[in-house]
């Protein structure tokens, strides 16, 4: 199921454009397009699901953060994120890209697995409308200067999204239940979900956000993700850190991201650029960094259990995060996912 189709990004920070855009679907400004599921397309979903991406170089040739959204709308009413329940199911990294090179298009796949049974909730799709929010903030400005055919453009990149399940005839008892903590602002980059200089401790950075379930829930499990972000000298972007994550008080999981290879992602990094360089890199070199140009972020599942109805809190923490001269984030967005 192709639900947008080559779909054209602009710089997030011009004007919003005014080209025309497919039936149906919805440009909230110039990184971000929205559309609803149908009937028929929700209808169609089984088990397994996944979801493929592909971005197309045209005129950004930096790395930038892409993002993917389900938001759940009262059932008729029009799209509108204050008033939606929002999550973010995946996210990614573009590549410093030179559309002039015979590489010119880069693949993201996910599983998501556990939103096939939102999807399938019957509860759910007769109280809300599902729609899928498509986002690349981008920016051309350095690239009307250093790639040939983009002098006077502000497109950045083209996005396809896809999805893709297994046929179910799987009937669902339970009802699903969402909940959202905290998420990457779709129609802007704010701060809420961010760990960043105003979150700084004395052994690092870290933020809670309480939150009161109205009902019991069965075998919840957490679905979280980060990516940390500052290019400067010793910048967060540089430097991998332990992650913790508390619930109610109670350690539930640590990690630290980063440290595989980038290899595999050089063919998709047709620009020249200071992460990269002209030849491959031995694997001590990419062990410092949190993520790589072309790749997704992870999602990290974490179970919790069941939970009761009432109050609780969700904390996430990042040892010895500096935030050198005041600048970078650690952007995390996460829900909950359980039964009634």
């Amino acid at each position: 199921m192709t639900v947008f189709d080559n779909i054209l990004f602009y710089t997030g920070y011009d004007a919003t454009s005014t080209a025309p855009v497919p039936t149906g679907v919805q440009r909230i400004n110039n990184s971000l397009y929205v559309r609803k599921f149908s009937d028929a397309e929700l209808a169609g979903i089984g088990k397994d699901l996944k979801m493929d991406v592909v971005i197309k170089a045209d005129c950004d040739n930096y790395d930038r953060i892409g993002r993917v959204y389900f938001s759940l709308i009262k059932k008729g009413e029009n799209y509108n994120e204050q008033r939606a329940k929002n999550i973010e199911i995946g996210r990614f990294i573009t590549p410093f890209m030179d559309k002039n090179k015979a590489v010119k298009e880069v693949p993201y796949h996910f599983s998501l697995t556990n939103l096939s049974d939102l999807l399938q909730d019957k509860t759910i799709r007769a109280n809300y409308d599902v729609w899928v929010g498509f986002s690349v903030f981008g920016v051309s400005y350095s690239a009307q200067k250093e790639v040939v055919g983009c002098s006077n453009s502000n497109a950045t990149f083209f996005g396809t999204l896809k999805f893709s399940s297994s046929p179910s005839t799987t009937v669902r008892k339970d009802s699903v239940n969402i909940v959202s903590l905290s998420y990457m602002k779709m129609a802007g980059d704010g701060e809420d979900n961010e760990l960043n200089k105003s979150n700084k401790t004395a052994t690092g950075a870290e933020r809670t956000i309480p939150l009161t379930l109205s009902k019991a829930l069965k075998g919840v499990k957490l679905y979280l993700i980060t990516s940390s972000h500052g290019a400067n000298p010793e910048g967060e972007e540089y430097v991998r850190r332990v992650h913790n994550v508390y619930f109610d008080n109670q350690l539930k999981s640590s990690f630290t991201p980063g440290g595989k290879s980038c290899e595999p992602f050089r063919q998709y990094n047709t620009q020249f650029n200071r992460i990269y360089f002209d030849s491959a890199l031995p694997d001590s070199y990419w062990s410092r960094l949190n993520w790589c140009a072309g790749d997704v972020i992870p999602i990290r599942e974490i179970s919790l259990g069941d939970l009761a109805a009432g109050h609780h809190t969700f904390k996430i923490e990042v040892k010895d995060a500096q935030f050198v001269e005041g600048k970078g984030n650690i952007i995390a967005s996460a829900y909950l996912q359980g039964t009634e």
